[in-house]
C-alpha cells in the first residue's frame, strides 16, 4: 500500500515504479488512504512521541541549513496549493476534479507543518529566513506555472508533475535521508509529504498520458512547454541556493559527527563520508532519472 506509513516505498522508488490513476485516487481513496492511513495519529506529520533534538536550537550551520531549506519548502508548497485550484476547476471529469481537490490539500498541509516544524525552531520570518531564494526562483516559477495553468489543463498537468515537482522531489528525497540522524522530526514530515508525492506523480502522469493519447494533436505544444520549462530550470539558480545549504549542512554535520556514526545516506555510503558536491551530484542524476522515467511512461520521450 503506498499510503502507509511503514511499507509506502521511496519517493524515488514510488515515483518510478508505481502506476496509479486518477479513477483510483479519488476523493474515497484519500478519505480512507491518507487522513486515516498515512496521517493516522501524525496529526502534525511525525510521531507525536519524537521530539527534536536539542541541538537543533543551537545557533549555528546545521540549524540555519534546516531553518533556510524549510522556510524555502514552506513557500513553494503555498504557492503550489495556490496553482493547483485552477486544475480543480480545469479537470475534464469527477474524478480528476476531486484528485487535484486532494492535492491541493496535500500540497497545503505540506507548507503548514514545514512552517510549524520552523515555529518549534523559532522562525517565524519566512522571506528573511528564505533569504533572496523566493525571488530568484519561485517567484519566476510561479510566473511561468500560472501563465500555463490558468487556462491549458494538460499543460498544467505537466507543469506539476513533471517540470515543478518532478524536479523538486529528488532534492526531497535527499533531505528525507539526510536529516534522519540528526532531526527525525524532520525526516519524518519529510518521510510523509514524499508518499504524498508519489501519488501526486504518478497520478499526474498518467493524466497526461491520458489526455495525449486521446489528443494527439496537443503533443507539440506539451513538448515545447516540458523543453520551455527544463530550460528554465538550467537558468535558475537553484543549484546555487541548494549547495550553499548542502555547505552549511556539511558544516553541522562534521560538528555532530558522533551522532550520525556509520549510518549510510543512500547504500554503501555514510553521510559522514559524502560532501555537498556529491549531494548535490546525486539528487541532480534522480532528478534526471525521474524526470525521464516519468516522461517514458507518458509517451514523450522526444521531450528530453
Amino acid at each position: 500500500m503506498i499510503t502507509d506509513w511503514d511499507s509506502a516505498p521511496s519517493l524515488l522508488d514510488g515515483a518510478t515504479s508505481v502506476e496509479l490513476t486518477a479513477r483510483d485516487a479519488n476523493l474515497r481513496y484519500w478519505l480512507t488512504n491518507v487522513p486515516q492511513g498515512t496521517l493516522a495519529g501524525r496529526p502534525d506529520g511525525y510521531d507525536p512521541a519524537l521530539t527534536v533534538p536539542a541541538h537543533m536550537f543551537e545557533p549555528g550551520p546545521l540549524r540555519d541549513a534546516l531553518v533556510r531549506e524549510y522556510a524555502f519548502r514552506t513557500v513553494a508548497e503555498d504557492k503550489a496549493a495556490r496553482a493547483l485550484s485552477f486544475l480543480v476547476g480545469l479537470a475534464p471529469d469527477t474524478d480528476t476534479m476531486e484528485f487535484y481537490a486532494t492535492q491541493v490539500l496535500d500540497e497545503a498541509r505540506h507548507a503548514m507543518v514545514f512552517r510549524d516544524h520552523l515555529r518549534v525552531l523559532g522562525v517565524t520570518d519566512l522571506d528573511a529566513a528564505a533569504g533572496d531564494d523566493i525571488a530568484a526562483i519561485l517567484d519566476p516559477l510561479e510566473e511561468f506555472g500560472l501563465s500555463v495553468m490558468r487556462d491549458d489543463f494538460v499543460g498544467g498537468v505537466v507543469m506539476m508533475a513533471i517540470i515543478i515537482e518532478g524536479a523538486l522531489a529528488p532534492a526531497a528525497e535527499l533531505s528525507e535521508r539526510k536529516w534522519r540522524p540528526l532531526n527525525p522530526v524532520a525526516a519524518e514530515i519529510d518521510r510523509g509529504a514524499g508518499i504524498d508525492e508519489i501519488r501526486h506523480l504518478t497520478v499526474g502522469a498518467s493524466i497526461a498520458r491520458e489526455h495525449l493519447l486521446a489528443h494527439p494533436a496537443d503533443r507539440p505544444r506539451v513538448v515545447s512547454l516540458i523543453r520551455e520549462g527544463m530550460r528554465m530550470w538550467s537558468v535558475l539558480p537553484v543549484h546555487d541556493m541548494v549547495l550553499r545549504r548542502e555547505i552549511l549542512f556539511q558544516e553541522g554535520l562534521d560538528r555532530y559527527r558522533s551522532l550520525v556514526g556509520d549510518y549510510e545516506v543512500w547504500p554503501g555510503r555514510r553521510l559522514v563520508d559524502t560532501t555537498p558536491e556529491e549531494r548535490l551530484a546525486t539528487a541532480d542524476r534522480w532528478s534526471t532519472e525521474m524526470k525521464e522515467s516519468r516522461l517514458r511512461h507518458i509517451g514523450l520521450e522526444e521531450a528530453l
